[in-house]
């Protein structure tokens, strides 16, 4: 029978005396994912992360008899880390359970306050600063500390595969040519555990129930073959930058932030609905003020329900980078040959991303003002995901181990970022069951300055997995998709 008392006490030791040491070494390396450094391998900072993983979860293996550990390098693709641990009883079938995380990173972003900084690893109090700690490289450490607080009070599990890839912040292209090389060994998983979301606070186990696609790319407007004089051709030539106004009026109206072409709505399921009204009584003004907000700003609506909904099954506009504009200390009266945006549309859990994204380049590219060039070089193309039914014994693991650890009954959210990996996985295996949560809560600011890792989150999390992994071991087989 599994001792809770001995959970907490094993994983919180693990995570203090060897996790956060390796987190710290782990936040320095700048292992940033392949679109934000092409030339990744020549630099070699991924293989630096693989390699401080590789070691530390080596060192684990000989406490989980019979895990093997492997590095996969298929030509050409970023590496990926399997762990194979085996049921605890030996009995060999088709049923595993998958546990995900990923080691890349997204690139610096400008803003860290003082003493901080994107590869400066920090800790204060309960939170580690730094890129990439939260999102995702505690995975692994994570996943395994669950094992092994198992394997130390011999608590039956099924077989386990670690999967920590190295490219989801570039969308994952890498990982679904891993998942057919590995199909054989995969089997049909029963259970999905991915520990890359995100949780309303640090009070509760959040469960994932949806997130959003992504369809976006660069999109370039240019009216001159080079810059003149703004005194003789304003007036005369359209700047660019006010056709691309006009393009990007196309999408989004600029009062509301509504997406406008129904080629990007799907109607939104009840239940999550009644979720989303649910997760908006019990965060309160949470909600939003999570955000950093300037003084003074306030959110788009005062509807707390509504925000939820625009953030998890809502499409939204973004533009996340510019090119064309020089630094204001530099911009001279000239009227510019062209103004170039990247633009990340997020997309409802069920829409397809790749029909979206056809769709944005041809709402785009169509009919240009003026006769201008317009491009869109799409970048990113993934649909959404949204959860399975919870099988009842999977709610109840959940819902004792929430309460049991948190203190708390579970809450359940989607959440308005992409993981690749769920609605492929999704796909391949309809029958398997999903646990999806995080530790990216209020203020930890994933992807931009000061972000950090919640760190009893992260005990608390561990300790929810191994509770998980002990009550799907116990399961008959043909109970465990149920």
């Amino acid at each position: 029978m599994l001792d809770k008392a001995r959970i907490r006490q094993h994983i919180e030791t693990l995570w203090e005396d060897e996790i956060v040491p390796q987190l710290i070494e782990y936040i320095r390396i700048p292992n940033k994912s392949p679109m934000f450094d092409p030339q990744w391998a020549e630099h070699g900072y991924m293989d630096d992360a693989v390699k401080l993983m590789e070691k530390w979860a080596r060192g684990k293996l000989g406490s989980l008899p019979g895990a093997t550990l492997e590095v996969l390098r298929l030509p050409g693709r970023t590496p990926l880390i399997v762990v194979d641990v085996p049921a605890s009883d030996g009995r060999v079938s088709d049923d595993c359970v998958i546990l995900y995380g990923h080691l890349d990173k997204q690139p610096e972003m400008s803003g860290w306050a003082d003493g901080l900084g994107p590869w400066i690893p920090v800790r204060k109090g309960d939170k580690l600063y730094g890129r990439g700690g939260a999102d995702d490289g505690y995975a692994i450490f994570g996943s395994l500390a669950a094992l092994l607080a198992l394997s130390e009070q011999k608590v039956p599990h099924a077989r386990c595969v670690l999967l920590i890839e190295a490219c989801e912040e570039s969308g994952s292209y890498d990982l679904p040519f891993y998942v057919d090389h590995l199909k054989a060994r995969l089997g049909s998983p029963s259970l999905v555990i991915c520990l890359d979301s995100g949780c309303g606070n640090y009070d509760q186990l959040w469960l994932t129930t949806s997130l959003r696609g992504i369809a976006g790319g660069n999109l370039r407007v240019q009216v001159l073959e080079e810059g003149v004089h703004s005194g003789d051709a304003s007036g005369v030539v359209a700047s660019s930058f006010r056709v691309l106004r006009q393009l990007l009026s196309r999408l989004e109206d600029e009062t509301s932030g509504a997406i406008k072409p129904a080629d990007f709505h799907v109607d939104i399921p009840a239940q999550r609905v009644e979720q989303a009204q649910q997760v908006a009584q019990a965060l309160g003004d949470e909600v939003y003020t999570k955000f950093p907000f300037v003084a003074g700003m306030t959110p788009v609506t005062s509807d707390l329900s509504e925000l939820v909904l625009n953030r998890t099954w809502r499409p939204a506009l973004a533009v996340t980078g510019v090119d064309g504009l020089p630094p204001l200390a530099s911009a001279g009266n000239v009227l510019r040959p062209q103004t170039a945006v990247k633009l990340s549309l997020r997309l409802p859990p069920t829409l397809d991303g790749k029909r979206a994204s056809e769709a944005l380049k041809r709402i785009l590219e169509a009919n240009p003002p003026y006769g201008a060039k317009v491009t869109l070089d799409v970048e990113k193309s993934g649909s959404g995901w949204n959860a399975p039914a919870l099988s009842s014994w999977l709610e109840h693991a959940v819902a004792e181990a929430s309460q049991d650890y948190f203190g708390q009954a579970p809450m359940y959210m989607g959440e308005g970022g992409t993981i690749p990996f769920m609605g492929m996985l999704g796909e391949k295996f309809p029958a398997a069951q999903f646990l999806v949560t995080g530790v990216l809560g209020p203020h930890s600011n994933a992807h931009g300055p000061n972000e950090f890792l919640h760190l009893p989150t992260g005990k608390r999390v561990s300790m929810v997995v191994a509770d998980v992994l002990a009550k799907h071991g116990a399961q008959p087989a043909n109970a465990q998709s149920r």
